[in-house]
């Protein structure tokens, strides 16, 4: 009889022990979600600042054909859905990398280059969270016991970084 009270005793301690482990494997991963989202909602930013800052460049560019394309391209990838923003992200990379800066006012110039600064540094961000999160969630545990839920795969965000 006391064989199988130790016998149960020490089965409840690896479960209870076991639980708390996958909590704290949960509690992680709704963390590096949160992360994630932040990282998203830093990244719009930065992109819509960009976008802002290349209407400005529009406005101030010298032919109206120059400027009507970067203000078109600003308008696409500020109204574009998540899964075609890379692609117009990318086109207004290329539309303000042909941009004379030489030709604008020295403080736009300063403008634009902080704003894709700080795209680079968003971008970078959200993708460390994105790997980050994609590591746990492709460990076997996470995918046996579905600790991620019904959270949606996180995916990459890959634009071309201007040219400084």
């Amino acid at each position: 009889m006391t064989w199988f009270v130790v016998l149960i005793a020490v089965l409840a301690a690896v479960i209870v022990l076991g639980g708390l482990f996958l909590i704290a494997t949960a509690n992680r991963l709704d963390r590096l979600h949160v992360r994630l989202d932040a990282g998203w909602a830093a990244l719009d930013a930065a992109l819509a600042r960009r976008a802002v800052v290349a209407r400005a460049v529009a406005a101030a560019a010298l032919d109206g054909v120059g400027a009507a394309a970067i203000r078109q391209a600003a308008d696409v990838a500020e109204a574009a859905p998540r899964a075609e923003r890379e692609t117009a992200e990318n086109e207004l990379t290329k539309v303000l990398g042909a941009v004379a800066r030489a030709q604008l006012p020295p403080r736009l110039t300063d403008e634009l280059s902080d704003a894709e600064h700080r795209v680079m540094i968003a971008r970078r961000v959200h993708n460390d969270a994105v790997r980050d999160t994609l590591t746990l969630r492709r460990r076997r545990k996470v995918r046996y016991f579905k600790l991620a839920g019904t959270a949606p795969q996180p995916e990459y965000f890959e634009i071309v970084d201007p040219v400084p």
